[in-house]
C-alpha cells in the first residue's frame, strides 16, 4: 500500500524531535523515526513499524484476555479481533492511534496483575503505561478515569482507593506525561486549546443531527464488522439494564473489563447526535469490549464475523491492488510520489522557486516525505498549518523568492485549469499565474488533479 498523508505527516513529526507536538503527542512520530533510523527512509519501513507496533498490541491482547477467559473463549477473543478492519487499519496506516492501543492495552495488563494478583509493583509499570499511553493521544486521560470508577463501584476493592500503590500509580502516569504539559506551557497550552476549545463550543451549541449519528453507527459497523458491533450493542444494554434498573453490579472482574469499555464507547456514542465523533475515538473501548464479546458469542455467530471479515478484506485489497474505485478525497495512498516527480520537473524550468500548499498538511507532508527540498504549507500565506507553524522555519529568509503553489482538487471532473486565483497569493505575492495542471494516472487512468500556480517575489509581511 502506498503512502497515506497521516504516515507522512507523523514521519514529519519524527524528523522535527519535539517534547510534544500540536495536534497530538509526538509517539508516533517517536516511533517512525526510530524504525526509519534503523531500516531507512521508505514507504515499506513506515508500513513495517505500525504493523510491529500492532503485531505488540495484539500478543498484548492475548495476555490480557488470557487473565479473563477460558483457553476456548480467548482463541475465540483473538480471532475477533483479528477479524476486525480496525486493527489492520491499525497495522498499516500511521496515526496517533497505533502506540495509544499497544500501551493501552500494556496498561490494562499491568492494572489487572496489581488490582486482581495482588502484585503491587505492577501498580508502578501501570502508571508508566498509562502515562506513555497518554504520550500517545489525549484520550487516554480515560485510563485514569477507568480505574478510578472501578475501585468506586467495586465492593471488594474500594480498599485500594487508600492505597499509596495506587496513588504511586496516578503520580508515576501524571510524571511520564511531562513532556506533553511543558510543550504545552512553552507554547501557551495551544495543543490543549487546539483539541478543546472548537470542540467543547459545538457541543455547548447542541445542535441534534441524525446525520452524525448514524454516520458515527455505519463507521463502527465499518471498524467492527456487523456481528461484534450488535454485541458490543447488546451486552452493552444489558449491563446497563442491569446496573439501573435491578441496581445489580457485575462481577469484579466483568466490573473492570467494563470500566474500560464504558466510558469511551457510551460515552463518545452519547455525544454522536449533537457532534461529529471521529470514527477512531472509540478505538481504545474496543479492547475490553472484545474480551466482553468473547464470553458470549458463539461459534456460529464467529463463523458469520469471519465471513464478513474475508469479504471485506478481500473487498479491500483489491481496492489497493488495482484501485478499482477513484477516491474523490486526499486521504488516499496514490498519485504522491508521481506528484513529488512532476513537481520536481516543473522546479527545473522554474529556477529559484520553493514549494507549498493549502491542504492543512496532507500535500506538504507527502512531498516532504518524497522530495529532497523543504516543502512548506499555508503559513506561507498567513494561514494556521497546524505543527507546520511550530517548525522554526525562518520564512523571511524566503523574501523575494518565486513559489509553485499546489493545490489539490479532490473532486476531480475535468483536466481544466481553476481559472481563479486564491485571494491571499495575490497579497503575498507580486504576480500569480497559473500553470497547466498536473494530472496523475493510475492504471492508465487519469485518476487525481492537481492545480499549479507560479507566484513571484514572495513578500513575508503585507
Amino acid at each position: 500500500m502506498g503512502l497515506m498523508p497521516q504516515d507522512a505527516y507523523y514521519y514529519l513529526y519524527g524528523q522535527n524531535l519535539s517534547l510534544s507536538y500540536f495536534d497530538h503527542p509526538g509517539m508516533i512520530g517517536y516511533l517512525l523515526r526510530f524504525f526509519t533510523d534503523i531500516f531507512g527512509t521508505s514507504v515499506l519501513v513506515v508500513k513495517f513499524a505500525d504493523l510491529c507496533v500492532t503485531f505488540l498490541t495484539l500478543i498484548s491482547f492475548y495476555a490480557l484476555a488470557s487473565c479473563f477467559l477460558s483457553k476456548k473463549k480467548v482463541q475465540r477473543a483473538v480471532i475477533l479481533v483479528v477479524s476486525t478492519i480496525f486493527i489492520s487499519i491499525l497495522s498499516f496506516n500511521s496515526t496517533p492511534d497505533v502506540p495509544l492501543l499497544l500501551f493501552w492495552t500494556l496498561s490494562l495488563l499491568c492494572l489487572y496483575k496489581a488490582i486482581f494478583e495482588d502484585k503491587k509493583w505492577f501498580f508502578i509499570l501501570g502508571g508508566i503505561a498509562m502515562g506513555l499511553s497518554f504520550n500517545s493521544k489525549y484520550t487516554a486521560i480515560l485510563l485514569q478515569f477507568g480505574l478510578l470508577s472501578f475501585l468506586i463501584f467495586s465492593n471488594k476493592y474500594r480498599k485500594l482507593l487508600l492505597s499509596p500503590w495506587l496513588w504511586s500509580a496516578l503520580i508515576i502516569s501524571v510524571a511520564v506525561t511531562f513532556p506533553v504539559w511543558y510543550w504545552n506551557y512553552q507554547h501557551e497550552f495551544a495543543s490543549f486549546v487546539f483539541q478543546s476549545s472548537e470542540r467543547t463550543s459545538s457541543i455547548s451549541e447542541f445542535k441534534i443531527s441524525p446525520k452524525n449519528f448514524f454516520g458515527a453507527v455505519g463507521h463502527q459497523m465499518f471498524l467492527l464488522l456487523p456481528v461484534l458491533f450488535l454485541i458490543f450493542i447488546t451486552f452493552t444494554f444489558k449491563y446497563v439494564k442491569r446496573v439501573l434498573i435491578k441496581f445489580k453490579l457485575p462481577n469484579s472482574k466483568t466490573l473492570f473489563l467494563l470500566a474500560f469499555f464504558i466510558p469511551t464507547f457510551v460515552g463518545f456514542f452519547i455525544l454522536t447526535p449533537i457532534y461529529w465523533v471521529k470514527l477512531n475515538w472509540m478505538m481504545p473501548s474496543y479492547i475490553t469490549g472484545i474480551i466482553i464479546a468473547g464470553m458470549f458469542i458463539s461459534k456460529k455467530l464467529l463463523k458469520v464475523q469471519l465471513i464478513f471479515s474475508i469479504v471485506f478484506h478481500l473487498l479491500f485489497s483489491l481496492q489497493i491492488l488495482f484501485y478499482l474505485v477513484p477516491i474523490k478525497s486526499d486521504d488516499t495512498w496514490v498519485g504522491w510520489q508521481e506528484l513529488a516527480i512532476e513537481i520536481g520537473n516543473l522546479e527545473e524550468k522554474q529556477a529559484d522557486t520553493f514549494v507549498f500548499s493549502n491542504d492543512n498538511y496532507k500535500t506538504a507532508a507527502c512531498l516532504n516525505f518524497f522530495m529532497e527540498e523543504k516543502v512548506y504549507a499555508q503559513n506561507i500565506i498567513g494561514l494556521p498549518a497546524l505543527h507546520f507553524d511550530y517548525l522554526g522555519d525562518n520564512l523571511a529568509r524566503l523574501q523575494g523568492q518565486n513559489a509553485l503553489f499546489i493545490d489539490s482538487d479532490k473532486r476531480f471532473k475535468n483536466r481544466d485549469k481553476l481559472g481563479s486565483i486564491h485571494p491571499l497569493l495575490v497579497s503575498y505575492f507580486k504576480n500569480v499565474t497559473e500553470l497547466a495542471p498536473i494530472i496523475i494516472k493510475i492504471n492508465g487512468t487519469d485518476s487525481r488533479k492537481f492545480w499549479v500556480f507560479y507566484c513571484t517575489d514572495y513578500q513575508t509581511k503585507k
